[in-house]
């Protein structure tokens, strides 16, 4: 009797879980911590990685913010979905804030992803996954940033009523961590080499008020600072509206916490200020701004704008255009409007064409790249506190304690006169600048 020939099944190795990560800083923050439980679970765990491999279990991060945002998280689950159908990649799974907000939709229209969750559901992705959600590994991550420097997440969630938003569409409303859960992540990430932390929330200022009964920003800089081994704390999306002055004076007292604050305003004019419900007026503002370089004088601000808002006449531009000049802003994004479902504004008419709102952006980033480029002269032959944070060709790329990763200026040094290792602080001398670069050397 004769055999059939038969195929033999090739092995199956243990899969491999590689995490795509979309959008902001608190999506990075977010797959750290999914990575960190996935090794926890002894399961092997790339970022991104370049060589895709049949076994893969592809997770991807979405963002589901704004147009451009949701677009490119489209196109990556559709990207991710083909090579699945291929047989290059095992699994697909989406997880984030484009699927929180649009699962019903993108379950109808890429039905091939194996599985859809939402910012809050990691411990159902991970049982997808075979893993299992392990309290003891509360404050452990797996980076993908350089391991010297962390996004630190102190909140989730936002309790603002931003006419514009859709953040607690996805991520509900602000739900603060506890200090003794956030100081256990500091000490952790100091044991692995961390020295800046990044602290990011929707509203960092918001903190404590659900747990604590009050803005408890202040006393959570204080104990982060005291963790050995922590150089930098950064604070970032700190809102204007009820500003808790204190952390000022903590700003003031701890030499490790940066003279830094990003707090995005996106207007001036008190009409859109009003439509935007964003709980200020253009006087109060200007107030603040002067209140905070008046308490700390050394101190670099970053803010965010945006252009086109429904019912943005060119006086209300103009107003902006001027404060904006006015106000010699340190660092500063500027964005076109994003018309957005189930906002508030999306009641209104989006009715700034979309090229008068990038001219509009334009105009101020032009603006904005003068102010900066003197502000930047007057630093050459002034000594800076330098973070290296990576190589480039022949140049070492590193930051001041005034500029944060990714969206601010870099200090450029040569790589073939300068030794530096990166992660390390040097201490560098401002030789020349442009308009977001500074170029110097090392002196120790």
């Amino acid at each position: 009797m004769k055999t059939k020939n038969r195929k033999v099944a090739p092995l199956v190795s243990t899969p491999r879980v590689n995490v795509v990560t979309l959008g902001c800083s608190k999506n990075i923050h977010d797959s750290e911590v999914l990575m960190g439980q996935l090794k926890g679970n002894q399961m092997e765990v790339v970022h991104e990685a370049s060589n895709i491999q049949a076994n893969d279990i592809v997770v991807i991060n979405t963002c589901g913010f704004i147009d451009n945002a949701k677009q490119e998280s489209i196109d990556t689950i559709l990207q991710y979905s083909a090579l699945k159908e291929e047989g290059k990649i095992n699994k697909v799974i989406v997880t984030g804030c484009l699927s929180e907000r649009y699962k019903p939709e993108l379950q109808s229209e890429i039905s091939n992803v194996d599985a859809y969750f939402g910012t809050n559901d990691l411990p159902e992705l991970l049982t997808t996954i075979g893993a299992d959600y392990r309290h003891e590994l509360l404050g452990e991550r797996l980076l993908s940033t350089p391991s010297h420097f962390s996004y630190f997440k102190i909140a989730e969630g936002c309790n603002r009523p931003c006419s514009f938003c859709a953040i607690p569409l996805m991520r509900g409303k602000h739900v603060s961590k506890s200090i003794d859960d956030l100081v256990k992540e500091a000490k952790f990430l100091a044991s692995n080499g961390t020295k800046e932390l990044i602290l990011i929330a929707q509203d960092l200022t918001y903190y404590g008020l659900d747990i604590y009964g009050k803005r408890n920003l202040a006393d959570l800089l204080r104990h982060l600072s005291d963790v050995e081994g922590i150089e930098w704390i950064r604070l970032q999306y700190a809102y204007p509206s009820g500003f808790p002055m204190d952390i000022l004076d903590a700003m003031n007292e701890r030499s490790n916490i940066c003279n830094y604050l990003d707090m995005p305003l996106q207007h001036i004019s008190d009409s859109m200020l009003k439509s935007m419900r964003r709980g200020t007026t253009k006087q109060k503002q200007i107030d603040l701004v002067n209140q905070i370089r008046d308490k700390v004088p050394d101190i670099a601000l970053r803010t965010t704008l945006i252009c086109g808002y429904p019912g943005e006449t060119e006086q209300d531009f103009n107003e902006m255009l001027e404060w904006v000049e006015d106000s010699r802003f340190d660092r500063l994004g500027c964005f076109t409007y994003s018309h957005e479902e189930k906002t508030h504004a999306h009641t209104l008419t989006d009715d700034v064409p979309q090229q008068e709102k990038e001219s509009r952006v334009e105009q101020i980033m032009e603006v904005q790249q003068g102010i900066s480029y003197e502000i930047n002269q007057e630093k050459i032959g002034q000594t800076f506190k330098v973070l290296v944070d990576r190589v480039d060709g022949s140049y070492f790329i590193g930051r001041t304690e005034y500029d944060s990763p990714e969206v601010d200026n870099e200090v450029i040094l040569d790589a073939k006169t300068d030794y530096a290792r990166i992660g390390d602080f040097v201490e560098v001398e401002v030789e020349r600048a442009e308009d977001f670069d500074l170029y110097g050397k090392v002196i120790k």
